[in-house]
């Protein structure tokens, strides 16, 4: 199958390519091209004629999209909106992640695909914005792939950030009142590839079971036998400027979806590879 892959430079897009390369003909693209750019993209898949599109390229800086919601929603709307329709002419099936922060948090319970959305910040609202203009350029070919909290060896991420923290410190104060779900990303790039078999629509794609940040932080210290006290705080202590969903766990209903494992057993797979490098 011809793939095309966007963002491939990032952590997810390096997982993703690894995953393909060798079953697939993968093109992989990034900063050269421009997602914002309709002609572009077109110009991109014109060439390339792929049978799936994995576009993973985005705007993640969740605080930086406070102060830059409009360069946040030309990355995730626009773009989004971009490879969908040049996705439409060629009869590709479009495979777009998005995330939890679609959400406000305050149902007290874990979030199903049909749940309303209501996000809180920037962020959010870029992201929400790029599944409904991706879904109406291309309805029947796009999948939307909600995840949230990702982890991976190729960028900067929690799990590293914690450990070299651990490393340096006695303790680390870590917000104890976010919950989520933990995602490492070479469990997502199978499971984004799954929904190419499924039919257009909504999925759940996040690590399984959920944790507060601080609940997480722990898990690493203890798997990475680090030796450091973790200080819960709270999120209005921790002052970051983006607000953050506090309870927004993502759980998979629908049949057939690709369901990923615990967070638990993931991080533990995670550290092995990375120590083992």
């Amino acid at each position: 199958m011809r793939v095309l892959v966007t963002g491939a430079a990032g952590m997810l897009g390096h997982d993703m390519v690894a995953h393909l390369e060798g079953r697939h003909e993968v093109t992989a693209v990034d900063m050269d091209v421009d997602v914002t750019d309709l002609a572009a993209v077109r110009a991109c898949v014109d060439d390339t004629r792929p049978e799936a599109v994995f576009h993973l390229a985005a705007w993640t800086d969740v605080d930086g999209a406070e102060d830059h919601e409009q360069q946040a929603a030309a990355v995730n709307a626009t773009g989004a909106f971009n490879v969908a329709a040049a996705a439409a002419t060629v009869g590709a099936a479009v495979v777009l992640p998005s995330t939890d922060y679609v959400f406000d948090g305050r149902k007290g319970s874990a979030y199903v695909e049909d749940d309303a959305t209501g996000p809180l910040g920037a962020y959010g609202r870029t992201k929400l914005e790029g599944e409904l203009r991706a879904r109406a350029a291309h309805p029947a070919g796009v999948r939307i792939a909600r995840t949230a909290w990702l982890y991976g060896a190729s960028g900067r991420n929690f799990v590293d950030t914690m450990r070299g923290l651990a490393s340096d410190r006695d303790e680390v104060t870590v917000v104890a009142d976010q919950e989520g779900c933990p995602t490492w990303t070479c469990d997502l790039a199978p499971a984004l590839e799954a929904l190419l078999d499924l039919p257009a629509g909504i999925y759940h794609t996040a690590g399984g079971g959920s944790a507060t940040w601080a609940e997480f932080a722990g898990a690493v210290f203890e798997e990475s036998g680090l030796n450091c006290r973790m200080v819960p705080i709270t999120t209005a202590e921790f002052g970051r400027p983006a607000p953050r969903p506090a309870f927004s766990p993502l759980a998979v209903t629908k049949a057939g979806a690709p369901r990923l494992r615990h967070w638990r057993e993931a991080l533990r797979d995670y550290l092995a590879a990375v120590d083992g490098a």
